[in-house]
């Protein structure tokens, strides 16, 4: 069983949009669960994200700040 995916951005956010498209396509080869988390008007998730975003969580842990990386997002999926 894979590890859930979840990442913090914003609407407008360029690198957000890119982190997306990297995650569907490894998510097209490795089935896993995605949730995408709006920071926008949350002041805890702002205070922790806004200058980082997107920030993408595996398995509940920090993996990838602005970019993901597909081969190293496939290894932490797989184990």
């Amino acid at each position: 069983m894979t590890p859930g995916v979840r990442i913090y951005g914003a609407p407008g956010c360029h690198l957000c949009d890119e982190a997306k498209r990297v995650l569907d396509g490894v998510r097209a080869e490795i089935p896993f669960d995605l949730d995408v988390v709006d920071i926008t008007g949350d002041p805890e998730l702002e205070r922790r994200y806004r200058e980082r975003i997107p920030v993408v969580t595996v398995g509940g842990e920090e993996a990838f700040t602005y970019f993901v990386h597909p081969g190293a997002l496939r290894r932490r999926l797989r184990g």
